[in-house]
């Protein structure tokens, strides 16, 4: 099954990419194109998926207009609801791995009747500033080691031809997305000749613009509650880059929510787990909560 592929422009003038595939009734719109398309085009069996990067991510537009970019995360919720209107969607299903998964809970905050099954993945814990006990977060000897060799890497960054310093910083990055190294080979993702994925330029953007926007943030009780739309958190225990204290908070403060925990598994729990987590967000998305899902009462 093949794609069709294109743009969608928001209102400022940003070029979405996006591919479209399946042609069933049922419609997931799944964040981040470039990294989640070939491991989540297996919903499109029995319903329609449309993928989309994000705006200066991926195939989207570059954009170097700093007032294109100042809303950071709550661009991005923006941007969502721009496809929706696109393609004169009614609801949908939306699934965000990592920050996305705070910007599809944001998305059913904002828009609580567009949202009809949301599915947060390894996604960012809705406080950022809170600190969670060890046994709670992914933090352990290999991060330490990766994160050290990562400062020295920075250190050659404006001697290294662009495209094989973002190959020399991926080969270390990948090693904390999983629990075990050798799981890192099967991390297939190539984007190194995609200047939006510049490491340089991902990391202008994120201290610029979303980390600011994470940190005015302050989530309500009453942000939660006008959300009765089912939503499935899926996180793995070893998480380094979102801490699995996050998801639990997450799966508590929903008001209809359940929590599929998948154990030993780092940031991409699909890499470690496939079968429990591929698993469990069709059967949700189909209407029903997967077997291994918890609810969380604290």
């Amino acid at each position: 099954m093949t794609a069709n592929e294109g743009f969608v422009t928001t209102d400022d003038g940003v070029r979405l990419f996006v591919q479209q595939m399946g042609s069933g009734g049922r419609t997931v719109v799944i964040l981040n194109s470039t990294y989640m398309y070939e491991e989540f085009k297996y919903l499109a069996e029995d319903r329609t998926v449309i993928f989309y990067d994000l705006r200066n991510r991926g195939r989207s537009d570059s954009v170097n207009d700093g007032s294109k970019l100042r809303g950071g995360v709550h661009n991005d919720v923006d941007d969502l609801e721009t496809i929706r209107r696109h393609f004169n969607l009614d609801s949908m299903d939306v699934i965000g791995h990592s920050y996305l998964g705070m910007v599809v809970g944001l998305y059913a905050m904002k828009h609580p009747s567009r949202a009809n099954r949301v599915v947060q993945i390894g996604a960012s814990a809705p406080d950022r500033r809170k600190q969670y006990p060890a046994h709670l977060t992914g933090a352990d000897a290999t991060m330490t080691e990766v994160n050290a060799k990562l400062a020295e890497l920075q250190k050659e960054a404006t001697f290294t031809e662009p495209q094989e310093f973002g190959r020399k910083m991926w080969a270390l990055m990948r090693l904390l997305y999983v629990t075990d190294p050798a799981d890192a080979d099967k991390i297939l993702w190539d984007v190194a000749h995609l200047p939006n994925e510049s490491f340089t330029r991902l990391m202008a953007n994120y201290n610029q613009y979303l980390l600011p926007s994470f940190q005015g943030m302050k989530l309500t009780d009453e942000d939660f509650a006008r959300v009765k739309t089912p939503v499935l958190v899926v996180h793995g225990t070893s998480d380094r880059q979102c801490p699995y204290g996050g998801a639990r908070d997450w799966a508590v403060r929903w008001p209809n929510a359940r929590l599929v925990t998948i154990e030993n598994a780092a940031h991409l729990a699909w890499i470690e787990s496939p079968n429990k987590v591929f698993g469990s967000v069709k059967t949700f998305l189909d209407g029903a909560w997967p077997v291994a899902a918890e609810l969380v009462t604290a």
